[in-house]
């Protein structure tokens, strides 16, 4: 399968780096860019990419909006935020949003394309130590109400569960609990379901904003 991507971001160079980058990779195709959150909202429309590359800071509609539009569609594509500083307050809320996902725009390379084929194959990505610091900004919020189908999770699945809401990869996840990376991915499976969650982000969101695991610094 061809990844289809749109790049959003409003500098030139810097579209034109990803175009280049990602056009010697056989699985990858940019159908479109856009330099600004309209333009990006409208290119999705149009074009119906895989993945958007999203720059949160762009003119006219900022990409935290535009993330927000695009993820309205009937079947909308996967996000993924592209940004300079890894401490960005917006991408929290992208996160919030239904973003898949961030990357830096100085991540090597090899990074961007990995994360481009972990989201369009359909999982989220975040790095552990972004991982760790969404982990606190949500800590910090408000605590919500127990989660709807808590209750119906296995008591594997609660521990598969508290492991990803610490950021562990499935291979970790694995080691913790003697278990194949397979059959990790099953028990994420029924747990996102049961949920009722997109992606593992908004599992890791919803398990400090509940209470599910310890509150607090990572």
């Amino acid at each position: 399968m061809t990844i289809r991507v749109l790049v959003a971001d409003d500098q030139a160079m810097v579209r034109a780096g990803f175009r280049m980058l990602l056009s010697n990779e056989e699985d990858i195709e940019v159908v479109a860019e856009a330099s600004n959150g309209l333009e990006a909202v409208d290119k999705a429309a149009r074009y119906e990419p895989t993945v958007v590359l999203m720059d949160i800071r762009m003119p006219e509609l900022d990409g935290l909006e535009a993330t927000r539009r695009i993820l309205a569609f009937d079947d909308p594509p996967r996000i993924l935020v592209l940004t300079t500083f890894d401490l960005d307050e917006y991408v929290y809320e992208a996160l919030r949003a239904g973003a898949n996902g961030f990357v830096l725009k100085d991540d090597p390379p090899e990074q961007l394309l990995g994360a481009l084929r972990i989201v369009a194959g359909g999982d989220a990505l975040l790095s552990p130590a972004v991982t760790k610091r969404v982990i606190e900004q949500f800590a910090r919020g408000p605590q919500v109400a127990r989660p709807k189908g808590l209750d119906d999770l296995t008591e594997r699945e609660l521990d598969v569960f508290r492991l990803v809401a610490r950021g562990l990869s499935n291979a970790e996840i694995g080691r913790e609990l003697y278990i194949s990376e397979t059959t990790v991915k099953t028990h994420i499976t029924h747990i996102l379901q049961k949920l009722d969650l997109r992606d593992r982000v908004q599992a890791v969101v919803l398990a400090h904003q509940a209470g599910i695991v310890e509150r607090g610094p990572v």
